[in-house]
């Protein structure tokens, strides 16, 4: 898997008759990410800690997603090839990637709410999140150390 849309179709195929799939993603207890495609849905995404994600490649992914930010224009950023004079920019200064990533939690925080965590539990998580999102939803250890 290289890119989110990578992602979120392998959801879309392990999918029957259109169900909801959960992707988790985790890094070292310092962040974890969220993904939800319900269908054809467009995706929902959670971050727990965008910048701590951000430093990461699959959690850039998903703070490029949530910001609006295209990973192709990092390259633009690296050499002026667009005949602007002294480097001077040549997009409007208010562009997305331009944004700095928020520390702390981004993205859909009710992500779960219908399945029986609320934003608040949700934000509360630290250490092994995805371990208590799991047992939250009835899957069993077995199944999740299986799949990690």
């Amino acid at each position: 898997m290289e890119t989110l849309t990578d992602l979120i179709e392998l959801a879309r195929l392990a999918s029957k008759d259109d169900d909801t799939v959960l992707a988790f993603i985790e890094h070292e207890d310092a962040w974890f990410g969220v993904v939800r495609v319900d269908g054809e849905d467009d995706p929902h995404i959670y971050v727990s800690d965008a910048a701590a994600a951000a430093r990461t490649s699959y959690g850039s992914m998903l703070t490029d997603e949530l910001l609006g930010r295209d990973p192709d224009d990092d390259l633009d950023s690296l050499v002026d090839l667009d005949g602007t004079e002294d480097g001077e920019p040549d997009r409007d200064d208010e562009d997305a990637d331009d944004a700095p990533v928020p520390i702390g939690p981004l993205g859909d925080a009710d992500i779960l709410a219908d399945l029986g965590m609320d934003e608040k539990e949700l934000k509360a998580l630290d250490g092994d999140a995805l371990e208590s999102i799991a047992e939250m939803l009835g899957c069993s250890m077995e199944g999740l150390e299986a799949v990690r």
